[in-house]
């Protein structure tokens, strides 16, 4: 069965568009403070790698 651009269209619009309203404010504002975090942790860790890294090469070199 083949589906032409139209069916899949109102598919993965309806789709989307239930899921949507569904979706409440306060799940939103997980999200977004969770992303936020998530990108400050990031930040943060691969600062200290590199912190980390430019340590273990000073203390090899004579």
């Amino acid at each position: 069965m083949t589906m032409d651009y139209n069916t899949k269209s109102a598919i993965i619009g309806g789709t989307f568009f239930s899921s949507i309203v569904n979706i409440g404010v306060a799940d939103l504002i997980t999200t977004t403070v969770l992303a936020i975090v998530g990108a400050v942790v990031s930040y943060i860790v691969s600062i200290l790698i590199k912190w980390i890294h430019q340590r273990i090469r000073k203390r090899g070199k004579p």
